[in-house]
């Protein structure tokens, strides 16, 4: 089941998005994969576990040249990558809470 974002677009489709747009840069992968301790065979594995999509949208958050560039390319604003974020780490992530 594909969690929608707050807007209604897929959150997760717009996290592997994200997922593919840091793996066609090598330098974008590299720092990506520093930062996480992934290696490029552990990548799909790690895919399949909870919170990984999220993790590659704080990626992008954390970083905003990153965040506005990957927006710009998947021409969506900025905010609906938080969006998506937010909805994928659900309501009691951070602090953050339904209503």
């Amino acid at each position: 089941m594909i969690r929608q974002d707050r807007r209604g677009g897929g959150a997760e489709e717009l996290a592997v998005e994200a997922l593919g747009f840091i793996a066609s840069d090598a330098e974008r992968l590299s720092r990506f994969l520093d930062l996480t301790g992934l290696t490029p065979d552990t990548v799909r594995e790690a895919a399949s576990s909870p919170g990984f999509f999220v993790a590659v949208l704080d990626h992008l958050a954390s970083d905003e040249s990153l965040l506005l560039t990957f927006a710009t390319n998947a021409g969506v604003p900025p905010a609906r990558v938080l969006s998506a974020r937010d909805a994928l780490a659900g309501p009691n992530a951070m602090g953050l809470r339904d209503g």
